[in-house]
């Protein structure tokens, strides 16, 4: 097992690796048949060596793995002894990368696996809760990290999201999506909000990619941070062009759309077996368009975004379309923070009670059988 895990570690950082062994584990000899690695099977011999870089001496043997750290020694080969790193002539850091930093954990003591990686871990979680200020600190190319931090809550935004605010000079910042997490951002990071809501679009998105292209010719590391996923109707493909254009260096950190996460903790699979097959993710400002008519008429889950302030004609098209007008609906606003509230009804009342209870954008809109009330507890939901 040593060896398998430390040949997956050596393969992920693009290492040309050599297995030389009678037997092997079905992860090697999985990644052999693939054309990873190559796998010899038959016993070492000191030739095997000839024209390595660095050996890991990981036999079941801890006199092989001895002598083969000798032959490495005689060829002046730097050799890891998985038995006994005190005999071999390299030792391997336990590492945990974060963004383009990478941390490294060793002993220069007796060796002690299961104390560095402890300690690896626990430093790898504080740099990656974005405690640790990850600026660089000498002046260089600038970039644009787009970051799609999720729906809302600050808890699922990804790790590299969270890596990549620690290493930001200036944040442009949307009005939906994780703003909880600028809260640790430190005071001289400029933070440029450029949110939009429904009815307000103080900054265009022509403006918003000049800013990003200005900083980044400045030499600043920008992060862009958007609700959802910045290619889930975020317009990051458009920014992401802007920079291209520019000649500036863009990362696309993809974030946890609410599409499919705000039905999620709403208690919504938008699939399930036997009773919705495909989903369709839509923009619903302007309406239904046919797609969307299609996939509601047949029997799918159709999922509407940006769409409270065209429900009415949403629902009237999918009438006139012959959409059963008991078919559930479900608006999920706020999702995923304090403030989430669910609005349930069928396809012939949504609009008046949406309209009764007040319905306000944000909000993620899902239309099919999976939208039920308390479809998880039914029959239906427990598809065998």
């Amino acid at each position: 097992m040593v060896a398998t895990r430390r040949v997956r570690r050596f393969l992920t950082a693009g290492a040309d690796v050599r297995v030389v062994a009678p037997a092997a584990s079905d992860d090697i000899q999985r990644q052999a048949s693939h054309g990873d690695l190559t796998w010899e099977a038959k016993p070492i011999e000191a030739s095997d060596l000839d024209d390595a870089w660095l050996v890991l001496a990981a036999t079941d043997d801890p006199q092989l793995n001895d002598q083969i750290a000798d032959w490495a020694s005689e060829r002046r080969v730097w050799c890891i002894d998985a038995s006994d790193a005190s005999k071999g002539t390299a030792r391997q850091a336990a590492m945990s990368t974060h963004g383009d930093v990478t941390v490294g954990v060793v002993s220069l003591d007796a060796p002690d696996p299961k104390r560095i990686r402890s300690i690896r871990d626990s430093l790898a979680e504080f740099i990656d809760t974005g405690n640790v200020d990850l600026r660089r600190r000498r002046e260089g190319s600038g970039r644009v990290i787009l970051v799609g931090s999720g729906p809302g809550d600050p808890g699922l935004v990804t790790v590299r999201g969270r890596q990549a605010l620690a290493e930001a000079d200036v944040v442009v910042t949307d009005r939906l999506g994780a703003t909880g997490l600028l809260v640790a951002v430190p005071y001289d990071v400029e933070i440029i909000n450029v949110g939009k809501s429904p009815d307000n679009h103080p900054v265009p998105q022509d403006e918003i990619n000049r800013i990003l292209v200005e900083r980044a010719l400045a030499g600043k590391t920008v992060v862009r941070l958007k609700g959802g996923d910045p290619f889930v109707f975020g317009r990051g493909g458009e920014e992401v062009h802007a920079c291209l254009e520019a000649g500036i260096d863009v990362e696309v950190v993809p974030g946890v759309t609410s599409a499919l996460s705000v039905p999620a903790l709403a208690g919504i699979p938008v699939t399930h077996r036997g009773i919705s097959n495909s989903v369709l993710v839509t923009s619903g400002h302007a309406g239904a368009d046919a797609a969307a008519l299609a996939a509601i008429t047949s029997g799918a889950t159709v999922v509407f975004l940006m769409a409270v302030s065209a429900l009415e004609s949403i629902a009237a098209a999918a009438l006139h379309a012959g959409a059963p007008s008991e078919t559930p609906v479900a608006i999920v606003e706020r999702g995923s923070t304090s403030h989430e509230r669910v609005t349930r009804g069928d396809l012939g009342a949504i609009v008046r009670i949406a309209r009764e209870t007040d319905v306000k954008p944000p909000a993620v809109i899902v239309i099919g059988e999976v939208a039920a009330p308390g479809f998880l507890d039914s029959p239906a939901g427990a598809t065998s």
